[in-house]
């Protein structure tokens, strides 16, 4: 006698991508694209939209090559962990650890603002001598 289990019920996972162009312009819209997506999928927001801030600047800052563009990729999967991913054009220029800076200094908190909103977070080599930055945030960290 064969028994019926319960249906399982699984989300599918969402995807959001979108090419902007390597300028100041480009990694402000980023920001507001990923905040608008992220509003759209009932999400909170505000600790993701500070790691595509973040990485969207360091791509426009540091990976830039003229003529071409970054990604912003979000994507969020079945069991509700959210990945975000910035592709530049740079993948000779990896980025650093996150190092103490002094506090006078204007930059080099970007990676130290990204370790502190993601679960974890790293670097994949990507076509065309490219590379992503991704991030992700678990349920658990999201709603905190």
């Amino acid at each position: 006698m064969r028994q019926n289990s319960p249906a399982q019920v699984t989300s599918p996972t969402r995807h959001f991508a979108v090419q902007l162009s390597a300028t100041r312009r480009g990694a402000r819209l980023a920001r507001l694209l990923a905040e608008r997506q992220l509003d759209d999928w009932e999400l909170p927001f505000e600790d993701a939209v500070q790691i595509v801030a973040e990485l969207a600047s360091n791509a426009v800052l540091h990976g830039r090559v003229l003529g071409r563009d970054f990604r912003l990729g979000l994507e969020l999967r079945a069991d509700g962990t959210l990945r975000i991913e910035v592709t530049d054009a740079r993948g000779d220029r990896l980025p650093l650890p996150a190092d103490p800076v002094a506090d006078d200094l204007e930059s080099g908190r970007g990676l130290r603002i990204v370790t502190a909103y993601a679960d974890r977070w790293g670097v994949d080599e990507a076509p065309a001598h490219a590379k992503t930055v991704w991030a992700e945030l678990t349920p658990d960290r999201r709603h905190q």
